[in-house]
């Protein structure tokens, strides 16, 4: 089992930057691949990006490629989601999950954290 802790969201203008973090807890954290999740008001949760456990691989949402960037410290227990040239539809409250393997979809991560508001002012 593993517990998630998002931060570093926060208010920011249109073309800025922002690093969030997911803490984990626990020794087996580098066994986990580790997905950000976002959801909008109205809207449904979506895939932002996700990294695997073993590989490291990545993987991103089209409307965040070249501009997000994922990776992990396994010694910190931290996945990091760096933002940069923010949009105002980047406005959500941002999720990490983490599960075995890396997905897209929201059913394939069994643990969540409580998320960290992102918004981006125009």
């Amino acid at each position: 089992q593993v517990q998630l802790v998002e931060s570093g969201g926060g208010l920011v203008q249109a073309g800025g930057s922002l690093r969030l973090s997911c803490a984990a807890s626990g020794r087996t954290f580098s066994r986990y691949a580790i997905g950000w999740f976002r959801q909008a008001p109205g809207k449904e949760r979506e895939f932002v990006a996700a990294i695997g456990r073993i590989t490291g691989t990545t993987y991103y949402a089209d409307s965040v490629k070249g501009r997000f960037t994922i990776s992990r410290d396994n010694a910190q227990n931290t996945v990091y989601l760096r933002m940069n040239s923010l949009k105002p539809e980047d406005t959500a409250v941002y999720y990490c999950a983490a599960d075995n393997l890396a997905a897209t979809s929201l059913e394939g991560y069994e643990y969540w954290g409580q998320g960290t508001q992102v918004t981006v002012s125009s």
